[in-house]
C-alpha cells in the first residue's frame, strides 16, 4: 500500500493552517465491473490533501487518476477504505448529504470549460446558486471572482466572445462562486497554449494562497512543475516524487512553486 502523504502538516510560510486535512483516505480501492471481469482502478491507496496545498496528479492513461479525481470530488464511492472529508466518513452522507457537500465545499473545473452558451460570464458564474434567494448576494459574488481573475472588463461578454484562457477563468470563477475548501481540476490546461496556460495556473497558486486546496489531473510535467506535490499513479497504485525536479523531456525544472512565465 503506497502513501501519498508527503507534505509538511504545519502552517506554511504563507500563513495557511495545515492542521487538518480537507481530504484522506486509507486504503482505498476502487473496482469496477467491466465485461464480466473486475478491474482494480484504485489498489489501496492513501491519500491526504491539506488547506492550501497545489498537489497534481500525474500518470499514464489508465493509471487511475481520473478514478482518483472522481473519489476525491464524492462522485465516485470507493468499493473499501477510509475517505474522510473534513474528519467526517463520507460512507455515512446520504445521496442529498454527498450532492450538498459537493456543492458547498469542493468546486470542480474540467478542461473543456462547460459554459452556457446564452449566458454572458457573470451569469454563468452564478448558475451554481441560482436556487440561492439572495439574487443581490450571487451577483455580488461573481462580479467579485471575475474582478479577482483578470476579468472585470468581460462580465457581460459571451462564451463566444471570450478567448479559451477567458473562458477557463470564468470557469475558475464559477467554482469558486460557493467558497469551496477543496478545488478539483481535470486537465485545466489542456486546451490552452503555453502563456494562456501558465495564467491558468498562477490563478491557482493565487487561490491556494487563501486557504483553497488545489489538486490537479495533468499529463503534462510542466504543469506539474507548479504544484506543491506530485503524486504519481502507475496501474492503481500511488509512487510519490520526492524529488525537486520533474524531467519534462526537453529539460528539467524546479517543480517547487514556479512562477508563471519563468523561463526553462
Amino acid at each position: 500500500m503506497a502513501d501519498a502523504d508527503v507534505s509538511d502538516r504545519t502552517n506554511g510560510s504563507d500563513g495557511v493552517d495545515r492542521d487538518g486535512a480537507v481530504i484522506e483516505g486509507t486504503d482505498v480501492v476502487k473496482e469496477y465491473v467491466t465485461g464480466g471481469e473486475t478491474v482494480r482502478a484504485l489498489k489501496g491507496i492513501d491519500f491526504h490533501i491539506d488547506p492550501g496545498e497545489f498537489v497534481a496528479i500525474v500518470g499514464p492513461s489508465g493509471s487511475g487518476k481520473s478514478t482518483l479525481l472522481n473519489v476525491l470530488g464524492l462522485l465516485d464511492v470507493p468499493t473499501s477504505g477510509l475517505v474522510t472529508l473534513k474528519g467526517t466518513d463520507v460512507a455515512t452522507f446520504s445521496d442529498t448529504e454527498r450532492t450538498r457537500q459537493r456543492k458547498e465545499v469542493i468546486g470542480f473545473v474540467f478542461q473543456n470549460f462547460y459554459l452556457i452558451s446564452t449566458l454572458t460570464a457573470r451569469e454563468n458564474v452564478e448558475v451554481p446558486r441560482l436556487l440561492d434567494r439572495t439574487p443581490g448576494k450571487t451577483r455580488e459574488r461573481a462580479t467579485d471572482l471575475l474582478e479577482r481573475v483578470g476579468l472585470g472588463d468581460r462580465m457581460d461578454h459571451y462564451p463566444d466572445e471570450l478567448s479559451g484562457g477567458q473562458k477557463q477563468r470564468v470557469a475558475i470563477a464559477r467554482s469558486l462562486v460557493n467558497d469551496p475548501e477543496l478545488l478539483l481540476a481535470d486537465e485545466p490546461t489542456g486546451n490552452l497554449d503555453r502563456d494562456t496556460g501558465d495564467q491558468i495556473l498562477a490563478e491557482f497558486e493565487r487561490i491556494t494562497r487563501e486557504g483553497v486546496a488545489v489538486v490537479t489531473v495533468t499529463h503534462d510535467d510542466y504543469v506539474a512543475a507548479f504544484a506543491d506535490r506530485v503524486v504519481r499513479l502507475i496501474d492503481g497504485e500511488v509512487v510519490v516524487e520526492d524529488t525537486d525536479i520533474v524531467d519534462r523531456g526537453g529539460g528539467t525544472v524546479e517543480r517547487s512553486r514556479r512562477s508563471a512565465g519563468d523561463d526553462e
